[in-house]
């Protein structure tokens, strides 16, 4: 899939960079991806995603957009409270970049479309705010041999990592047991820090640019302003990946 004159004027200075180039530029037209919640995480990483010229976006999500969501939910506007998430986020990524083509799901996903939603999509990003679906991606990953890129936030900090089927740590392996369901405090500068980061790691992972995260729990404290790296690995007795 050879990109455009338009196109090519379009992602220029990225294409500049020794490790994507026109090459690159291409693996990210041709690449499928699910991004599984348009809130405060999947709004920056739809908007990356969609900017770097990544053909197709599935978003995915049942909700719609509240008064509560802007403090941290950049696709939306005060006017488009009432309307659904994914359908929103659609329109407005397709005005943001018309080349690419961009697929809003309103549903909840569930062990009976997971699967379905995944279809012909060579990345699941996490972009949800709840571990009994993250769990369902996890799976869903591991059994149909999809990477799966993790972010997680709380207040002023965050986590991600970047999970490979077959070669990494599972997101069980990394958190075996939910913690108990809350009221997350969300600051939007931190949903924006891990949300971008994780869309950087999409492109990496596509492009095939630099190292992933992989096996590397990457954290951020917002209030000390410092990153830490935690290496984990597989755990031999995880119900999900054990080998």
């Amino acid at each position: 899939m050879v990109i455009t004159n338009k196109e090519r004027e379009r992602y220029g200075r990225q294409i500049l960079i020794d490790e994507i180039g026109d090459a690159g530029q291409e693996k990210l037209k041709k690449a499928r991806v699910l991004i599984a919640g348009a809130g405060g995480l999947g709004a920056p990483i739809a908007i990356y995603l969609a900017a770097a010229g990544v053909g197709f976006l599935r978003i995915v999500d049942l909700d719609e957009v509240s008064l509560s969501n802007l403090n941290r939910q950049i696709l939306y506007k005060t006017e488009d409270q009432g309307s659904k998430k994914a359908t929103t986020a659609a329109s407005v990524l397709a005005k943001l970049n018309p080349h690419i083509r961009i697929e809003g799901i309103v549903e909840t996903i569930t062990s009976d479309n997971v699967s379905q939603l995944a279809e012909s999509c060579i990345l699941i990003i996490d972009a949800m705010d709840n571990f009994s679906t993250r769990y369902l991606l996890n799976k869903t990953a591991l059994t149909m041999r999809i990477p799966y890129i993790y972010g997680g936030i709380h207040g002023l900090e965050g986590a991600l990592t970047t999970i490979i089927p077959g070669k990494t740590a599972c997101l069980k392996c990394i958190f075996p047991s939910a913690p108990p369901p809350s009221l997350v405090p969300v600051l939007g500068a931190t949903a924006g820090v891990i949300g971008t980061l994780q869309a950087m790691e999409a492109i990496k992972y596509i492009t095939g640019a630099g190292d992933l995260l992989a096996d590397r729990l990457l954290t951020f404290d917002g209030y000390s302003m410092k990153f830490r790296e935690m290496k984990i690995s597989p755990d031999s007795a995880c119900a999900c990946c054990a080998r």
